[in-house]
């Protein structure tokens, strides 16, 4: 099967403190994938998954899009396909509808359009009524800001989610809520793919097929889960 996403000896160093963050990985995420990273802090699980994000420049290797190297003309088009989920969201100022509509002011995207019909549907999913669209980002919790962002996301259609220990922040039922949410969005379509950096063993096993392990900067595992 081909990969939606391969590295290839991806590495990454900080160099002022010459420290190996991330060792020379090789890596295949293939349609249908649902894969976890479990890891001690500092391990490089977010390093490694800010470099498919095409977030931090890799020190030496390359990250591959469907066989193909990844361009600077290309990047744009690849977050909005490879969309990556922090752990703290970045809101704008405004309601929640305001911050989903946003997207689309973007350059890369001003020929695709706001729908509030799919919107509403992925409100759903989470247990949010359409009155949801109407509050405050500012006013939104911890839980109900990464609600937004993940539909902010998902609102594009991605074929792969990186999901950088998105409810690790969360009490038991906003995480619930952002399961329920990449479920849905998983089950949606079989050629999805996702990336689940998780500090939550039980977690990692419950929502991937796929479980890695890293250690220092060094990613093994490739066990079903």
């Amino acid at each position: 099967m081909s990969a939606l996403i391969e590295t290839r000896a991806l590495a990454r160093r900080d160099e002022r403190r010459q420290a190996v963050l991330l060792q020379p990985t090789d890596f295949a995420l293939h349609r249908g994938d649902r894969v976890s990273i479990t890891g001690a802090s500092g391990s490089g699980k977010s390093v490694f998954l800010r470099a498919l994000a095409l977030l931090d420049a890799p020190t030496s290797g390359q990250v591959l899009w469907n066989h193909r190297p990844i361009a600077n003309a290309d990047i744009p088009e690849y977050r909005s396909r490879i969309c990556y989920l922090s752990q703290r969201p970045a809101l704008i100022d405004g309601t929640v509808l305001d911050n989903l509509r946003f997207p689309f002011s973007l350059k890369s995207l001003r020929k695709r359009h706001f729908e509030l019909a799919t919107v509403t549907a992925l409100l759903q999913h989470a247990g949010k009524s359409p009155d949801f669209l109407a509050k405050n980002a500012s006013d939104l919790s911890g839980g109900e800001s990464q609600v937004v962002a993940l539909i902010r996301s998902l609102q594009l259609n991605p074929e792969v989610l990186l999901l950088d220990e998105p409810t690790a922040a969360l009490d038991p039922a906003s995480s619930r809520d952002v399961e329920a949410l990449i479920d849905a969005w998983f089950a949606d379509d079989p050629t999805r793919a996702y990336v689940w950096v998780s500090h939550d063993l039980e977690q990692a096993q419950r929502m991937s097929d796929i479980h890695l392990h890293m250690s220092a900067g060094v990613l093994s595992g490739a066990t079903q889960a």
